[in-house]
C-alpha cells in the first residue's frame, strides 16, 4: 500500500513517461524555427549584398539607407547585409546561435526604427519585423536545441541563458550606436 506522501515524492518522469515532455519535440521545434527564420534572414541579406531575389544589391540598398537617414548608405547596406546573411546562416546551422540571433536582432532593431510610425499591420506596419526580432531573440535565449553545430563546440555544447542574455545586450548596444548616427 502506498501513502499519499510517497505519491507526491515520485518524480514526474518515473510516474508516467508518456506525460513527460519530449526533448526530441523541443529539438525539432527549435530546428524548424531556426530554419524558417535563418533562411528568411539569409535571403534578405542576399538581397542587400548581391541583388538576389529581387533585391537592390549594395547600390540600391545603399540608396535606401541614405534616404532613411543613415550616413554612408552603401557601407550601412554592407553591414546590414553581412549581419543578416551570416546571422541567418548561423541560425540555420545552429552555429554560434546566441551571436547569430543577436546579429539578426541588431539589424531588426534598425529595421523597426525605420518602419516605426506606420502602424502595426503590414504592409506599412512593423508586425513582420517585430516577429523576426522576437524569434531571433528567443533562439538566442533558448539555444539551438540538440540538432545543431553548437553541440560540437565544447563551450556552447550546454547552452546557458547567460550566453543569450550577453549576446542580446551586445546587439542592443550595437544597434543603439548605429541609431545614434542616423539623422
Amino acid at each position: 500500500m502506498t501513502s499519499p506522501l510517497s505519491t507526491l515524492q515520485t518524480p514526474i518522469l518515473g510516474a508516467d513517461a508518456r506525460q513527460a515532455p519530449s526533448a526530441h519535440g523541443y529539438d525539432a521545434g527549435l530546428l524548424l524555427l531556426r530554419l524558417a527564420l535563418g533562411l528568411t534572414m539569409a535571403a534578405h541579406g542576399a538581397q542587400k549584398l548581391f541583388g538576389w531575389f529581387g533585391g537592390g544589391g549594395l547600390e540600391g540598398t545603399g540608396q535606401f539607407f541614405a534616404m532613411s537617414g543613415y550616413p554612408s548608405g552603401k557601407t550601412m547596406a554592407l553591414v546590414a547585409g553581412v549581419s543578416e546573411t551570416l546571422g541567418g546562416l548561423g541560425l540555420v546551422l545552429g552555429l554560434l546561435t546566441p551571436l547569430a540571433g543577436a546579429a539578426v536582432v541588431g539589424t531588426m532593431i534598425n529595421a523597426l526604427a525605420v518602419k516605426w510610425g506606420g502602424g502595426f499591420f503590414a504592409p506599412k506596419g512593423v508586425e513582420y519585423e517585430l516577429l523576426l526580432t522576437a524569434g531571433a531573440a528567443a533562439l538566442a535565449l533558448a539555444g539551438p536545441g540538440r540538432i545543431a553545430a553548437d553541440r560540437l563546440l565544447p563551450v556552447l555544447r550546454a547552452h546557458r541563458l547567460v550566453y543569450g542574455v550577453v549576446a542580446l545586450m551586445l546587439a542592443v548596444v550595437a544597434a543603439g550606436g548605429v541609431l545614434l548616427i542616423r539623422k
